[in-house]
């Protein structure tokens, strides 16, 4: 089975496309971009997608909910990873010797307070925290560390020099899992909508008040523009149902309410314990 990430081999995404599809065997297709990741589905060179889509820290990653949406793709699954960042150099060195910590912006961001109280250090943005690993590994680089998971460290012969120095100790990644139309069950028990509302007042709150009656409990809501000009907004949502009401019921609800509504996905929920 293959799997495209965006990232390479040693990424938060290779460790949530691996606990997702445990214990089958998988291989990757690693991509420097979301689109591409996307795209090696659509051209068949990938089986499956696993892309991020929020974080606990950083928030949602507003471009893949459309990249999800125009790609005629569909949401199959999900998982919630938990994210321990980790800072890491070549054997023999300390993070006195540090000059550079290299990571992804997000990563980054993501150790703030830790990184802050190391002022001298310079940060670089790269594409992927494994990618600044291997890098450092290949071309033996001393004075400069990477954040990356635990796995990098241990692929690219890298040592930890601190470990978990994420901010938030409950940082948790949402990862989505992206196939086919047919590949899409009928049965879960989560399922992600977008959908455009009128400009009056109440049409948001409309659609709220029907989920509420029919005991549909409301994980997400995110809105994304348009790009028409007119300031329109594409509401993303991720609904949990009851056991009383099913995906049919729930698109049959919102079509009266709602302008441009699509099911991205019928899936059911990552009921991860969460952990410090």
């Amino acid at each position: 089975m293959k799997i495209s990430i965006q990232g390479e081999k040693g990424s938060f995404h290779e460790v949530a496309a691996r606990q997702f599809f445990a214990p089958q065997a998988i291989e990757l297709v690693p991509c420097s971009t979301f689109d591409m990741t996307i795209n090696s589905v659509k051209r068949g060179e990938a089986d499956f997608a696993v892309m991020a889509i929020e974080n606990a820290r950083s928030g949602s990653i507003l471009y893949n909910y459309t990249l999800i949406r125009e790609s005629g793709l569909k949401v199959l699954g999900e998982h919630n990873l938990r994210v321990k960042q980790n800072l890491m150099a070549l054997p023999g060195q300390t993070i006195e010797d540090i000059k550079e910590i290299r990571s992804h912006p997000i990563a980054l961001a993501q150790c703030m307070e830790f990184l802050n109280c190391y002022p001298g250090i310079t940060l670089i943005e790269c594409e992927d925290t494994a990618a600044s690993a291997r890098i450092i590994s290949e071309k033996q680089l001393k004075g400069i560390a990477a954040i990356a998971a635990m796995n990098a460290a241990k692929i690219y012969g890298l040592k930890i020099l601190s470990e978990g120095v994420e901010t938030y100790k409950k940082n948790y990644t949402r990862f989505l899992t992206i196939g086919d139309e047919e590949k899409m069950r009928s049965d879960g028990n989560k399922i992600s909508v977008c959908f455009s509302t009128g400009h009056k007042p109440g049409s948001l709150a409309a659609v709220l008040v029907i989920l509420a009656q029919m005991d549909v409990n409301l994980s997400k809501i995110q809105s994304v523009p348009r790009l028409n000009g007119d300031w329109e907004y594409m509401f993303y949502l991720d609904l949990e149902l009851s056991k009383t009401s099913t995906p049919g019921m729930i698109e049959q609800a919102l079509e009266k309410l709602t302008r441009n509504l699509e099911v991205l996905g019928v899936y059911n929920k990552d009921n991860v314990l969460y952990e410090s």
